[in-house]
C-alpha cells in the first residue's frame, strides 16, 4: 500500500514553506510567488492552524475587494484545516482531497509539521506505481525490459 511516507521520499527535500497567521495576505502572496507555489501551512507557535492558498486570495480578499497590505492571513485562511500523516494511504490522501474539494494536505506527526502533499503528487506516485507495475509485467512476459520498442 501507497502511503504518504513514500510519496514523501520520493519528493526533493527541503522545508514546508509556512507562514504566521500575523502575516499580510501581500506578504503571503509574495513567499508564494518566490517559491512557485499554491499554497502555504499557517502556523503559530510551530502548530498548523490553517492553510492559505490561491483560492483564499481570490474569494476572501479579491472578490470582497479588501487590501491585501491592510488583511492578515489569519482573517482569511481556510480553518480548520485537513491534515494527513505520513502513514495515511494514497487513497485516503485521494478521497479527502476530493470530499473536501482541496489540493493540498499538510502532513503532520506528532503535532510537527514534516511535509505537504498535493493532488499532483499523488498522481505522480500513482503513476509511477503503474509504470512500475507495465514494466514487472513486461519483463515476466518477454524476459528483459526494451521500453525503446513501446
Amino acid at each position: 500500500m501507497h502511503t504518504v511516507r513514500s510519496i514523501l521520499e520520493r519528493k526533493p527535500r527541503g522545508e514546508v514553506v509556512s507562514i504566521a497567521e500575523d502575516a499580510t495576505v501581500l506578504d503571503a502572496s509574495k513567499v508564494m510567488n518566490e517559491h512557485r507555489i499554491g499554497a502555504l501551512v499557517v502556523t503559530r507557535d510551530d502548530k498548523v492552524v490553517g492553510i492559505f492558498t490561491e483560492r483564499d486570495v481570490l474569494n476572501r480578499v479579491v472578490a470582497m475587494q479588501k487590501i491585501p497590505a491592510s488583511v492578515t492571513v489569519g482573517d482569511v485562511m481556510t480553518a480548520p484545516v485537513a491534515v494527513c500523516s505520513p502513514d495515511t494511504s494514497r487513497a485516503e490522501c485521494r478521497t479527502v482531497m476530493r470530499g473536501k474539494r482541496i489540493r493540498h494536505l499538510p502532513v503532520v506527526e506528532d503535532d510537527a509539521l514534516i511535509g505537504m502533499i498535493s493532488i499532483g503528487d499523488l498522481t505522480e506516485d500513482a503513476e509511477a506505481e503503474q509504470d512500475e507495475t507495465i514494466r514487472y509485467l513486461y519483463e515476466y512476459m518477454v524476459g528483459e525490459w526494451a521500453p525503446q520498442s513501446l
